[in-house]
Order: structure tokens, then C-alpha cells, then sequence
């Protein structure tokens, strides 16, 4: 067991990190949200690590392979870095529960909405859950981060399909998420 020392910022990726155009895994398909970089600096100024978590079916589907999902992740780590970010690490679920083809057809503990690789991502760094943040675009994302015991739960984008509980912070913008980070 680690010492939970670290707080993190937990970052979903697609429709946080990069516009969610569907099975989004080259450089050509991938626009950044405005303020995502600027975002991760004030975490990281703030002491915060930056890890990612997500849920990747195209994996599952065969859309692409787990190569190119990797390979795809250098790249995206590369363009943080050139903007002065460090991504701590990556964790992603390359399963769907009735989509996925062969052995990526599984009802697992890391598909968000479980918890799973949140809590992995704490044992392999060391992090305080509760002094974490986690900001995702869906309910999916908020049940994972409660389930794992992440302190702030910050919900982007507009989904009115969902219940917003009092710990969920609604988020319009992510200068929004920087300016509140800011604040802590």
C-alpha cells in the first residue's frame, strides 16, 4: 500500500480533453476543448498530477486496436508536453459489456461507470482521493469518482439527462474548472 500523498486531477478524455467526434484516436480527428491546457498548468502549479481515465469501446469494437490507442496517447502526451503539461498517466477500459468482439467482451471493474481504474491510478501514484478532483462530460464519469471517494466531482459540458446530486459541480466552460482550481 502507498502513502496517499498526491492529489489529482482526473480528466476524462474524449469531450473534455479533445471534441468527442465518435472514436477519436489519430491527430487528424482530434480538436482540443478550448482551455484544457491552461486548465492542466493552474492543476499542476497547484501541485495536482494529471491523469487521464477512459472508457475506450472502440477497442472493444474493433474500430481500432490497442496499439493504436497507445501509440494515439503518445502523441497526445507529446502535444501536452510542447504546452507545458505533464500527463502523469493514462488509464484506459478497451472492454464493452456487449459490444466488444473477443476477449474485449467483458462486464468489468474499470468501465466507468466502476470505479476501477480510478483506483488503480491511486494505489500505482498515491493519491488522496478525497483532495482529488475529477472532471468527466457524463453521469458515468461523477458515479465512478463517488464510487472511488474523489472529493470534487465537476461535471462539463450540458447534460440535462442527468442528475445533478449536490456534490456534482456543473461546469459551462473549463476556464470555469481553472478559475475554481484557482480558489483551493
Amino acid at each position: 500500500m502507498t502513502d496517499a500523498s498526491k492529489k489529482a486531477l482526473f480528466l476524462d478524455r474524449d469531450g473534455v480533453i479533445n471534441v468527442d467526434y465518435g472514436y477519436v484516436c489519430s491527430a487528424e480527428r482530434t480538436v482540443f476543448i478550448d482551455g484544457i491546457f491552461d486548465l492542466c498548468r493552474t492543476a499542476e502549479s497547484r501541485g495536482f498530477i494529471i491523469v487521464i481515465v477512459t472508457n475506450q469501446a472502440g477497442i472493444a469494437r474493433g474500430y481500432y486496436s490497442e496499439e493504436e490507442f497507445h501509440a494515439y496517447m503518445a502523441w497526445m502526451s507529446a502535444e501536452f508536453a510542447k504546452r507545458g503539461v505533464s500527463l502523469s498517466r493514462v488509464y484506459h477500459c478497451p472492454h464493452h459489456p456487449s459490444e466488444g468482439i473477443g476477449q474485449y467482451r467483458v462486464d468489468c471493474d474499470c468501465r466507468k461507470p466502476m470505479p476501477g481504474m480510478i483506483l488503480r491510478a491511486a494505489e500505482d501514484e498515491g493519491i488522496d482521493l478525497a483532495a482529488s478532483i475529477f472532471i468527466g462530460d457524463k453521469m458515468s464519469d461523477m458515479q465512478a469518482g463517488r464510487s472511488a471517494g474523489i472529493g470534487n466531482l465537476w461535471l462539463y459540458g450540458r447534460d440535462d439527462s442527468v442528475d445533478k446530486r449536490g456534490d456534482v459541480v456543473p461546469l459551462d466552460a473549463l476556464e470555469q474548472a481553472r478559475r475554481r482550481l484557482e480558489d483551493l
